[in-house]
């Protein structure tokens, strides 16, 4: 199996977080929290690599900043993420242990958490690759997820993967070799013909997949303008709804 990272995922700039981890239920996950009072909540869901993953943490804060509650669950709960020492010929049988599409029982907990503790009232929700795909998932299911942006979700192609319940955003990248350009085309005709909500697709030129969550010292120059436009583009996607 390919590499989908064409970014080397094993070195990353060190980050001092802002928020703070808390302990949900059987779910531990990190929380970033804006310096003024909000009941508007974002549930960022982390990549294969887990909820630890500085560049999940560093789009919690970012997010945050922005006026927003902001939690990364650890929806592994407490199994191993994978980890850049481990072998793609291995990636198929992890996957299976660690299904985007079962995620349900962990959006319920923090959704919850969200509501009854925070106060939130209305509440977004952001993934990225396999969170990417949870989220797609969700946004079929979750009528609670007032909105949703799923950023290179690898597209798994049925009748029932198109009637969202709620507005959502995909993003993708030109040259993410684990997405072809096919199944984005597929994706759109099917939102078309199915989808009865707002939606919008994206493609990035020239980005890999992960592109996205990169920290600023880690972009590459080439890669900066697309990043920040595909950030900014996922903030006025959840402030538009939320």
């Amino acid at each position: 199996m390919a590499d989908p990272f064409l970014y080397d995922t094993g070195e990353r700039s060190r980050y001092g977080c802002l928020g703070h981890e808390v302990q949900i239920e059987h779910i531990k996950a990190y929380v970033c929290r804006p310096s003024f009072f909000t009941d508007k909540a974002v549930i960022v869901i982390h990549d294969i690599f887990g909820w630890l993953f500085p560049d999940i943490r560093y789009i919690v804060d970012l997010i945050a900043g922005h006026g927003y509650i902001t939690i990364c669950p650890d929806f592994f709960k407490g199994t191993d993420p994978w980890k850049t020492t481990d072998h793609w010929a291995d990636f198929a049988d992890w996957m299976k242990a660690h299904d985007p599409m079962k995620v349900d029982k962990e959006a319920d907990v923090v959704l919850k958490y969200l509501k009854e503790q925070c106060g939130a009232k209305k509440i977004g929700i952001v993934g990225f690759s396999w969170g990417g795909m949870a989220v797609h998932h969700l946004m079929l299911k979750n009528p609670e997820l007032t909105a949703g942006v799923s950023l290179y979700g690898i597209i798994r192609d049925s009748e029932e993967r198109y009637n969202l319940l709620n507005p959502t955003f995909f993003i993708f990248g030109e040259k993410d070799h684990t997405i072809s350009y096919d199944q984005i085309t597929l994706l759109e005709e099917k939102l078309k013909q199915y989808c009865k909500v707002a939606y919008k697709i994206k493609v990035y030129p020239g980005q890999v997949h992960g592109f996205a969550q990169l920290k600023p010292e880690d972009m590459k120059p080439e890669d900066k303008p697309y990043i920040e436009e595909a950030r900014k583009d996922m903030i006025d996607w959840i402030k538009m709804f939320i």
